[in-house]
Order: structure tokens, then sequence, then C-alpha cells
């Protein structure tokens, strides 16, 4: 692109644009980054700039950006048909994708609800874990809240900001939400409790069952992020603690949520995270790497027991009112379905763990510097928390923007991040090699002494 169509898109852009989670005065004064085109785990920028794509497009690219197995899929599926609904008809890739994914999802999920967004899956949760005690064989209609965790993050419509947990994001909509209870997060590095893993014993999880045991007769289920509360700052949970949450559920009755939008398809090194932990949870939340980084696509998974509850002929009306218009949409499903397939032809989890290996050794490093408080790794998906004092953990003030200053240096080093706060947050494409994994950790390492 010649300097001066670059020049015109940023006008078009500060012109016409509103950007998601954005300060816009701060970026109406700042000279953005335009992304022209991408391939494996590199971006171009309208100026010819490479840059490592250190987030994966906001978490959601796996194999690569053109990869040429995916592409192929998507036009081959053009050239049938670009679009056909699910209300009343269905569609050979919708089709074909849902067996994919029971295939391959943790064992007893045995249905696939699609959707386009990780926030419009989990609302479907909600609303079915609702609607299920409505309609279960033995009717429990006052089960109707939800428990969720401090921290949490499950998207930005009203029933997922309902079950949110971050102030920051939800706290001006309090008046629309619904109330949930709240327990503590297993964020080991600023325990809520003051505790210490593992003498704690998972002291986090007490909450729960105390609210289990007093309220199980009104909680229709609990929703957790498993392995790892992503937007909190890659938290990463302590193994054990989602099975003690399984185990809670079943103990009081209470329906499992796992929204693994942010986990799922590879990044903690698994498939899924359910399975390293051994849960199969009532329903499960997919996004973001459904299609391998490609188009919008979600899907809510959930087991028999819960499909059986909506069973039902035109006049029991019992039907789960619920759709969007381009649920089961071919070109996506045809994306996640090429996606999948990669895993088990590129053999992909097995080619990444000596990378997420490779990539704990360089965080050992980082993990050493000065305003380094705390490293959180499980797979790809890490955090780096900054402080302004290593050893009382005392944060920066926010007006100092140390997370955003780092991620901004790190484009001077050749890598595209995105920080949460004060976390700086690395999630690479599952394609990323050896001398990417050892170039990303030198740039983010050498941008942390420069701004920290």
């Amino acid at each position: 692109m010649k300097p001066e169509d670059s020049g015109k898109i940023k006008e078009l852009d500060k012109s016409y644009l509103w950007h998601p989670f954005t300060p816009m005065l701060d970026w109406l004064e700042d000279d953005p980054l335009v992304v022209e085109r991408g391939e494996g785990a590199w971006l171009f920028d309208t100026d010819g700039h490479r840059y490592l794509d250190g987030i994966s497009s906001l978490w959601v690219t796996v194999h690569g950006h053109r990869h040429p197995r995916i592409d192929d899929a998507i036009r081959e599926q053009l050239d049938r048909i670009a679009h056909s609904t699910l209300l009343g008809l269905t569609n050979v890739p919708s089709a074909v994708l849902a067996k994919r994914l029971i295939d391959i999802a943790p064992p007893g999920l045995k249905r696939v609800f699609y959707s386009d967004s990780g926030s419009t899956a989990v609302e479907i949760a909600i609303k079915i874990a609702f609607q299920y005690w409505r309609q279960c064989r033995n009717p429990r209609p006052e089960k109707t809240r939800f428990v969720t965790f401090v921290n949490a993050y499950h998207g930005d419509t009203v029933g997922s900001v309902s079950v949110g947990g971050i102030d920051l994001f939800h706290a001006m909509y309090k008046p629309l939400l619904f109330q949930s209870f709240r327990v503590p997060s297993p964020y080991c590095y600023r325990c809520e409790l003051g505790k210490t893993f593992p003498e704690c014993s998972l002291a986090c999880t007490d909450r729960l069952e105390e609210i289990l045991e007093e309220h199980s007769d009104e909680v229709a289920a609990v929703i957790c992020e498993p392995l790892v509360q992503g937007a909190a700052g890659m938290i990463t949970a302590p193994d054990g603690h989602l099975r003690r949450v399984r185990e809670l559920c079943d103990r009081y009755d209470v329906l499992l949520i796992a929204d693994e939008v942010a986990v799922g398809f590879g990044r903690t090194g698994a498939m899924f995270a359910c399975e390293t932990q051994g849960v199969t949870p009532d329903l499960m939340v997919l996004a973001k790497g459904l299609t391998g980084g490609y188009l919008p696509l979600a899907a809510t998974l959930v087991t028999d027991r819960v499909f059986e509850a909506f069973l039902t002929r035109h006049d029991e009306h019992r039907t789960f009112y619920h759709g969007h218009t381009y649920t089961g949409n071919p070109l996506a499903c045809a994306a996640a379905i090429a996606n999948i397939e990669l895993f088990e032809e590129e053999k992909t989890l097995d080619r990444l763990a000596p990378r997420i290996e490779r990539l704990s050794h360089g965080l050992e490093k980082i993990a050493n510097l000065d305003h380094v408080g705390d490293v959180r790794q499980r797979g790809v998906m890490v955090g780096i928390e900054i402080v302004k004092n290593k050893s009382t953990r005392e944060p920066f003030d926010i007006e100092e923007k140390k997370g955003v200053k780092i991620c901004r240096q790190a484009r001077r080093y050749g890598v595209i991040l995105r920080p949460l706060g004060d976390v700086v947050v690395l999630n690479p494409p599952l394609c990323i090699d050896d001398d990417q994994v050892d170039m990303l950790v030198e740039a983010v390492g050498n941008s942390i002494v420069d701004e920290a």
C-alpha cells in the first residue's frame, strides 16, 4: 500500500470508527498501526513493517494467518452457498461440524447449539440452565440464580455481564443486571484469603461450598473459566480447583457451565482445558479459536441430561426460543471443520508441547526482572504482572499506564501485544516456531526493562 493510502485509512478510521475497549480520546491523539495482511504468525502493516502476532489477533488465530487448508475450505464452501438458516432447515457443514465437536469434546457432551460469539454462547448457556430447571424430570423452578467467580469475564451482553466479576468492565451496567452469588477466584498471587497454595488446600473453594450448602435450592448453575481467567490478567487456577468445583456442583445438584471461549482449542496445551482435569461440564461454551481465527462462530455444548428437558412437541411449549440469523453459518462451519482436522493432520498439540516448554524457560529470565511481580502460564497463555515494588507487590498507579507503555515498546522490537491493565499478556498462535518463541520472549523482556 502506498504511504498516502495508509494515511487515508488512518483518517477514515479516526473520522468514523469506534474501537472496542478503547479510550477514544487517547486513540484520536495516537498514530494507529494499520494491519494490511497476515501470514503464519506474522502481521504486516500498511507501511510494510512485519510484526509477530503475540496475541493471536485477540486469542483466535490457531494455525496461523492464511493457512492454505482453511483458505481452501472457505473457498470451496463459497462455491456452494454462503449462508442458509438453521430455522426449519439444516446445512451440510453445520451438521458435520456438530459431530466433529462432540467427537473431540469431553465425554458426555452430546448436543451443539450454534451462535456467533463467546458472549452470545454464554448467554445461551445461562438461558438453557435457567429453563432446564423448569422442564427437567423433577422441576425445580425456584433454581434461578447463578454463582460466578471474582475476576470472571464471560462477555459483554447483559446476561454474560451479570455473571462477570471485573468491576472495571461491569460496574457501569449494574442497574441492568441480575444479581449473582460471587465467590473468590483462584488468584494465588493476590489471594484475598491471604493463603498460599498448596498449603491452603484450595480454601478459595470453601466459600463456594458454603453458598451451595445454603442456597443450592435456588442456584441453577455455577459458571467458571477452566484453568485460566483470561481477561482478568491470565489468572491461572491451581490443579484440583476445577475438579473441586465439579464435585461441589454434583453434591448439591447444580449445573456446571464451563466457559472455554478463551482456553479452548489448544491454548492450554490440550484441546480443551476441562480434559486436563478429567472434568465434563453440563454445558461447555466455545468460540474464539473455533474457526481458527477466520470467521465468527460459537457453540454451546450440552449433555443429554440437559437436552432431554427440551425434547418437546409444538403444543408443549418447552422449545428453547433462542436463535441468531447466522446460526450455523456454512462458511464459518467449513472453516471450523478444517481447523479441527488440522489439529490431527499437523499433530498440532504434539508439536506445540516443546514450544510451550521453550516459552517456560524464556519466562524464567523475565520473572527475575525488577518490576515483574508474577509470571503465570498455562500452555501458550501467559500473564506477566508488572508491579511497582516486587517485595510488597504494590502496583503502579493506573495513571502511569505501564502495561500500555510496555506493549507499545514491544512494537519497536517487532511484536504486537495488548495488556490487561498492568498485566502483559502473551498468547501467540499455536503455529509459533522456536525462533519466534525466542523473539517474543526477548522483545517482552527488553520492553519491560525499557519502560518499567
